[in-house]
């Protein structure tokens, strides 16, 4: 079952459930690092969320075949229905050569070790993040912190709320924008430190 925290307002409705991107890169290190020490698979479930900005749900699934020699992926998104491409960086499919290296084709990229010939559940992945990231003292992490961390990442490099609003398939750039955490803190801060126009 997942416990992510859940907010309340101030007279008790259910708001939302909280779950933050790692801001901090050295953060992202240091979970990678600690899932490595469970194996490569689990560095794995990390290293392609942080980097394709995917639901989970929507890449536990995938074969080796889905993504061997790929410059994009082509998925269909579970929560949605939504088809939707993603571009694989350079660094991102020698990662996955080095990973599939010794794998088959029809092999899924994150076998269920429970399941003869299944790949990991939801609940499985999260359980895999969220030890690693109690053990890297990582506050507020669930299966959506790769995919948020993914965005504000982007979104920190690339200052372009439009491209990521379209990544992510979200109706607005305030949707966007709420869901990888930037605070008002943040926009203020960006704010003054723009030079007079």
């Amino acid at each position: 079952m997942f416990t992510e925290r859940v907010v309340m307002s101030h007279i008790g409705e259910k708001l939302m459930n909280v779950v933050q991107p790692i801001r901090d890169k050295k953060k992202i290190e240091q979970l990678k690092a600690q899932l490595r020490k469970s194996g490569d698979r689990d560095y794995m479930l990390a290293y392609f969320g942080l980097n394709s900005g995917l639901r989970i749900s929507d890449y536990i699934g995938l074969t080796v075949a889905d993504v061997r020699g790929k410059e994009k992926l082509y998925i269909k998104e579970r929560k949605t229905g939504n088809r939707r491409f993603v571009p694989i960086a350079e660094y991102f499919k020698r990662e996955i050569e080095r990973y599939t290296k010794y794998m088959k084709d029809d092999e899924y990229l994150f076998p269920s070790r429970e399941k003869k010939h299944g790949h990991i559940n939801r609940n499985t992945a999260y359980r895999i993040i969220s030890e690693a990231a109690k053990k890297c003292e990582i506050p507020d992490i669930g299966t959506h912190s790769l995919r948020k961390s993914f965005g504000y990442h982007h979104y920190q490099t690339h200052h372009d709320v439009a491209i990521l609003q379209h990544i992510f398939g979200h109706s607005s750039p305030s949707i966007t924008l709420t869901y990888i955490g930037i605070s008002e803190d943040e926009i203020l801060k960006s704010i003054e430190a723009m030079d007079e126009l």
